[in-house]
């Protein structure tokens, strides 16, 4: 090929590539599009903590080599993940009236593509992305607060810190999910276990603790992060 690996993914970055069709056989010419699909497939499958240019290769057939005519190295095809993560993402119109609502169901579209492929948010982690869709978000989310008359500085930090809790929250869920199945641990954070163990601490030295013992075990689901949420996306508006 003429151009190095850097060069195809400057190419690649400037127009975002076109999905694979399904492809029968393993002969089928590897792309960027399946080696992001395969890659997917791993962590599906095996968790994040699985992700390798080998295993990638071992899901294609093929050898580690044949990526690297595609993928500069492993930070590159996590932002491939990403982004076709972020390409499923559906951005609203920015409206001042419901700014508030729109940033927090963006962060909530970006939880739920996390959360099918466990650990896959620490890709995110540490970024510093050139991938259309990637940015596409990006912008979207930013077109959203500035319409709800957020400070730029505030907005693009914001956008930062969301995007950083998100992340965050995402790899402690997949992490809590994944030491409860391989190691059994699952009643050391059973609701009742934990207002137990709380309740029956030293109560000089644990006053608050045992008086709130039920709020801070407390939440269903997601309830927690959207009341993280709402409270970042408020203290944005304050500013």
């Amino acid at each position: 090929m003429s151009a190095d690996p850097k060069q195809r993914r400057a190419a690649r970055h400037a127009q975002p590539p076109a999905r694979s069709a399904p492809q029968p056989s393993r002969k089928a010419p590897i792309t960027v599009a399946r080696i992001t699909d395969a890659a997917l497939e791993v962590v599906a499958t095996e968790g994040y903590d699985a992700l390798t240019m080998r295993s990638v290769a071992g899901a294609l057939g093929t050898g580690p080599a044949s990526l690297y005519a595609h993928v500069v190295n492993k930070a590159d095809l996590d932002e491939l993940l990403i982004g076709r993560l972020c390409s499923e993402l559906v951005l609203p119109e920015p409206d001042p009236a419901a700014w508030r609502e729109q940033i927090r169901g963006v962060c909530t579209q970006i939880r739920d593509q996390y959360l099918k492929y466990p650990g896959i948010s620490r890709a995110a982690l540490a970024m510093a992305p050139t991938d259309l869709e990637i940015m596409r978000v990006s912008e979207g989310m930013l077109a959203i607060l500035l319409a709800g008359d957020v400070a730029p500085q505030a907005a693009t930090w914001g956008i930062d810190a969301l995007m950083l809790y998100v992340a965050a929250y995402c790899l402690e869920t997949s992490i809590a999910h994944q030491r409860a199945a391989r190691d059994d641990v699952a009643w050391v954070v059973d609701r009742d276990e934990l207002l137990h163990r709380l309740t029956a601490l030293p109560a000089a030295s644990f006053p608050c603790t045992i008086r709130h013992a039920t709020e801070l075990t407390a939440g269903e689901g997601h309830d927690r992060f959207d009341f993280t949420l709402a409270l970042m996306v408020d203290g944005l508006a304050h500013r």
